[in-house]
């Protein structure tokens, strides 16, 4: 995939205010209601979010870094490596959700959680947007971030943030049909 790098920064910027926006309607509704599911082995509007802010906290920080140590010059265009293009696409929410195995130390369910959860989700989004303004001043080619899941993969800082944010989408997702149920 090619795309003009500040297009795509602008995608993603704009994809994480409508998280932002969707979430804050969850500030209104009752703990008990954010904390329901559909089943025992499904997660809660709340365990939703939470999944993202334990994924959130590995990579904002890291993108952080990554950015600032960065001396790097931006440049016009962006070219998804294969498999971070991989990752990012298999993150897209589908029409019908398909599972994917989560992670035990990323998976919340049985949490009781409250609206922290969603103000925390919050915060780590307006850092992403805060980070993907910063990223316009660099290579999202050539600046590349850890992962989650193995210190020894690294991706193009473009990938990173579409993976995060493909994934946000696909929880959000999740939530709005947990929510819808109740």
């Amino acid at each position: 995939m090619k795309i003009s790098a500040s297009g795509l920064l602008d995608e993603l910027k704009a994809l994480t205010i409508e998280h932002i926006r969707y979430a804050e309607n969850f500030l209104r509704e009752p703990d008990d209601k954010l904390n329901s599911r559909i089943s025992d082995k499904s997660w809660s509007v709340l365990e939703c979010l939470e999944h993202l802010n334990l994924y959130g906290k590995f990579y904002i920080p890291e993108i952080s870094r990554r950015i600032s140590s960065s001396k790097t010059s931006p440049a016009s265009v962006f070219k998804s490596g294969i498999l971070g293009n991989y990752f990012a696409e298999s993150m897209l929410p589908k029409e019908k959700l398909n599972k994917m195995k989560t992670f035990k130390s990323m998976d919340p369910i049985n949490s009781r959680l409250d609206k922290e959860v969603v103000e925390e989700f919050i915060k780590q989004q307006y850092q992403l947007i805060e980070l993907l303004e910063k990223a316009k001043d660099i290579n999202l080619n050539t600046v590349k971030t850890g992962i989650s899941i193995s210190k020894l993969i690294k991706l193009k800082l473009g990938d990173t943030f579409r993976f995060i944010i493909h994934h946000n989408q696909r929880h959000i997702r999740q939530a709005q049909n947990v929510f819808m149920n109740f």
